[in-house]
Parts: structure tokens; sequence; C-alpha cells
């Protein structure tokens, strides 16, 4: 079928090519915006200015992602760090609220540890939690941005993300990608669904309620 051979070709050759070009340009045009918060972050929150955790990327290849860190190492008198509400900041709300503590993943693009569009890098230790449906969100690169995040972001349940994640994979096209971008875009400018209403940054995934009630 042709427009399933298009979307083949876009997927496994366009899709790369057009990440190396977009990531690069957007690490060129946005150096000083680069310096400055990475200044922002030494003088406000501490060394070291990047924030670097294990993600599984494309096939549950593990990989090192980069961000700028939104959170202060406080810590209680027993020296274990105090919760996330303590330690983030209003700056560092206002980095995430800007996803300005994302840039940094442009390198990971760049990189080819992830794409532009595409699901979003979860935890590690959310791998054995998955079933098997929401495995298939790992058949592609995780994204800067993707359907989720223009969707609700972490305003929306487990199961909402995963279901669009996976609707994703079935249906990448350059023009879904377009849309997301843009849509994404918006939604920067807007600030809408940063945080859960339940938690300062995310709620954890703790599994699906079948595996819960095993």
């Amino acid at each position: 079928m042709p427009a399933s051979n298009s979307s083949g070709i876009y997927r496994n050759y366009i899709k790369r090519l057009l990440d190396i070009i977009l990531s690069l340009i957007a690490i060129i045009c946005l150096s000083f915006i680069f310096l400055i918060v990475a200044f922002l972050v030494r003088v406000k929150l501490g060394s070291p200015v990047l924030f670097k955790q294990k993600r599984p990327g494309m096939n549950e290849k593990i990989f090192l992602m980069y961000k700028f860190r939104t959170m202060t190492d406080a810590r209680g008198e027993d020296g274990e760090l105090l919760s996330d509400d303590v330690r983030l900041t209003r700056f560092g709300k206002f980095l995430r609220s800007t996803s300005l503590d994302e840039l940094p993943e442009l390198f990971n693009i760049l990189k080819g540890d992830m794409s532009l569009i595409g699901p979003r890098p979860l935890l590690v230790q959310y791998l054995p939690l998955y079933n098997e449906h929401q495995k298939r969100r790992h058949e592609v690169r995780p994204g800067l941005s993707g359907l989720a995040q223009v969707n609700g972001r972490n305003a929306i349940s487990w199961e909402d993300k995963f279901n669009l994640d996976v609707k994703y994979v079935e249906n990448i096209s350059f023009v879904t990608d377009i849309k997301i971008i843009l849509f994404t875009i918006k939604k920067v400018f807007i600030r809408e669904g940063i945080n859960s209403e339940t938690a300062a940054t995310v709620d954890a995934f703790e599994g699906n309620e079948s595996q819960k009630s095993m």
C-alpha cells in the first residue's frame, strides 16, 4: 500500500534525519539561553547543573538522559533527601513550567537516544510493570514531546498516557509530528498540564490494577 510505504520511509529514515538537522539547529540557536539557564541553575540550585538519569529508550535500551536540575539537595537531620515538594524551588517550578529544564535533551536527540517526537522516556523501574500493550511504547525512540504531552501531560492518568503513546507508535507520520510540535509550542506558552493534581511533580506509576491484585 502506498500510504503504508510512505509512512515506513518516514519512520525509518526521514524522521531520524529531521531529528539530527532540527536538534542541531536548535542547539545552535538556543546556545545563549543554554548558557543563561546553566548559570542561573548553578547560582540558585547548586552543582551539578545537569541532572542525569538512566532511562529506557527504543527496544528498552538504557541511555543516560540529560536535563537541567530543578531541585536542591536539601536534606533532613537524618541525612536523607527531603520530599520533592520541599526541594522543588520556585525557580525549579519555573524551569519545569516553561520546559526549559528539557533543553539538554536536544543532545540526546542529536546522539540518537531520543527523537523530537515520541513517547516520553520514563523510569527504568517501570519496565517490569508494563503490560504487553504498554510495552509497545518502546518500539520507537522516546521523544522530547509526544502525543500524551499535548493531550494533558502530567494531568492525565497513566493508562491514558500509555494509550496515547501506543496510538502514536501505530500512527507515526510527518503530518502527525508537525501537529505535535505545533501543539507543544502552544502548551509551553500556556504552561498547561505540568503537574499532577496530587503531587509536586508527578505520581509514580505503580503498575496496572490486574498486577496489583495478583
